[in-house]
């Protein structure tokens, strides 16, 4: 089963790769890529914080070799990636602290960091250290709403447990999971 979990985990990893590369240019504009943070969201409540991470930058690196998408790609992505993860592993499952990290990690942090990467680096003038972050801010808030969304229907109808369960993930929808587990076959007297 470990085994079984570890290749399903890989194999997850691939396809919302493969999806976030495809959807990434829906949405954007330059400094905003709210389908980033929508993917970022789902694969750190699906697979966790680190898988998250790899998700994060392997979508970015080749945004940036096949779509000539500056390093905002990458900048704009890992930070908020690891804290959604994070913080939604300390509160237990709670999804809008998923959305809270991938607002502060990447609005706030990756957007900050985002400048002398693009000025120093790239090239960029005439930017600021606060230059980024409205708009890395409303792109998370776009793509953590519809995260938020697509994530509680998931939950609703209790398939999100079961995504975690079957990757080999901690479960924290107990209340769902709970109530659904079957009787023991026990005849009562």
């Amino acid at each position: 089963m470990e085994k079984n979990s570890k290749l399903l985990k890989k194999l997850m990893l691939a396809m919302i790769v493969a999806m976030g590369v495809v959807i990434s240019p829906i949405l954007r504009i330059e400094g905003m890529c709210p389908m980033a943070h929508f993917i970022n969201i789902v694969c750190a409540v699906i697979l966790g914080p680190w898988y998250s991470l790899l998700c994060a930058t392997l979508i970015g690196v080749i945004r940036m070799l096949f779509m000539g998408i500056p390093p905002l790609a990458v900048t704009g992505a890992v930070f908020g990636a690891v804290l959604s993860g994070v913080l939604y592993q300390v509160s237990k499952g709670k999804l809008i602290f998923a959305i809270i990290g991938e607002v502060i990690g990447t609005g706030i942090i990756g957007a900050i960091l985002s400048y002398p990467i693009m000025t120093f680096i790239w090239g960029r003038t005439g930017l600021t250290w606060m230059f980024y972050v409205p708009s890395f801010i409303m792109g998370t808030l776009i793509g953590g709403t519809i995260a938020f969304v697509f994530l509680t229907t998931l939950s609703r109808i209790d398939m999100l447990a079961k995504i975690q369960r079957r990757l080999g993930a901690k479960v924290y929808d107990k209340s769902r999971a709970d109530n659904r587990q079957p009787i023991a076959n026990k005849t009562e007297y």
